[in-house]
């Protein structure tokens, strides 16, 4: 009977300390990690689109959602901590690469869309069909790092409709691997280059390697393409 005289009590206390605080209130807001992109008062604006008001009443998820509408919010975390404060935890997206001229891949290969003017480096450029981003990404750092070894810079990549691959590289070459043996077709090229013979004034622009022995190179002359151009003026 004690017990149950106690465990009654203690339900009217909780009872009557619930009203005597229906109406507690958030005073103090915290925004914690690191947001490169995301202004503070963009997401503190984004918090307040959500009734405050209420301490017991807040809608812990609709903060979350609100929050992680901002383009470069990739997860959020919201927790209360008595007696009056909102701790909101946002991680963002970390871009790597540009895809297919107008949305930005993160680490994992996901696709997100953000302002590309808040970009403060160059990225690579990937190109692919839809569904295709996290192969597309993989292949790249794979065939980056082959290429890198050897004092090759890899700057662009695409993937077609046939998922036949292209590599662009800083200097201007671009590499037509076709469907099979990316790797294998890439090694070949960084064997054969150094001991290609070009033509007086030629350039390299293309060296297609789909083919089982042996490789296709395409020359530009870029002096000639000059006087040319001046000439028609």
């Amino acid at each position: 009977m004690v017990v149950i005289f106690g465990l009654i009590k203690s339900m009217y206390w909780v009872s009557d300390w619930l009203v005597a605080h229906k109406d507690a209130q958030f005073r103090q807001l915290t925004v914690l990690g690191q947001p490169n992109y995301s202004s503070e008062h963009d997401i503190v604006t984004a918090i307040r689109r959500v009734d405050l008001s209420s301490y017991f009443e807040l809608d812990i998820e609709a903060v979350r959602e609100s929050v992680l509408s901002l383009p470069w919010v990739a997860s959020v975390s919201v927790r209360k901590q008595w007696p009056d404060q909102l701790l909101v935890y946002v991680v963002e997206h970390k871009p790597v690469a540009i895809w297919n001229s107008d949305l930005l891949l993160n680490e994992s290969g996901d696709v997100f869309q953000a302002p590309n003017e808040s970009l403060t480096s160059m990225l690579p450029q990937l190109y692919g069909p839809e569904g295709s981003e996290t192969e597309a990404w993989h292949t790249f750092l794979q065939l980056k790092a082959m290429l890198e070894v050897n004092q090759f810079h890899l700057v662009s990549l695409a993937l077609s409709e046939r998922f036949a691959w292209q590599l662009w590289l800083e200097n201007g070459i671009r590499l037509n691997l076709g469907r099979e043996e990316k790797a294998k077709r890439v090694q070949r090229f960084i064997d054969v280059y150094p001991k290609m013979h070009k033509p007086n004034g030629a350039l390299i622009d293309a060296i297609d390697l789909r083919y089982d022995t042996g490789l296709a190179v395409s020359w530009k002359y870029p002096l000639i393409e000059e006087q040319q151009n001046k000439s028609k003026a």
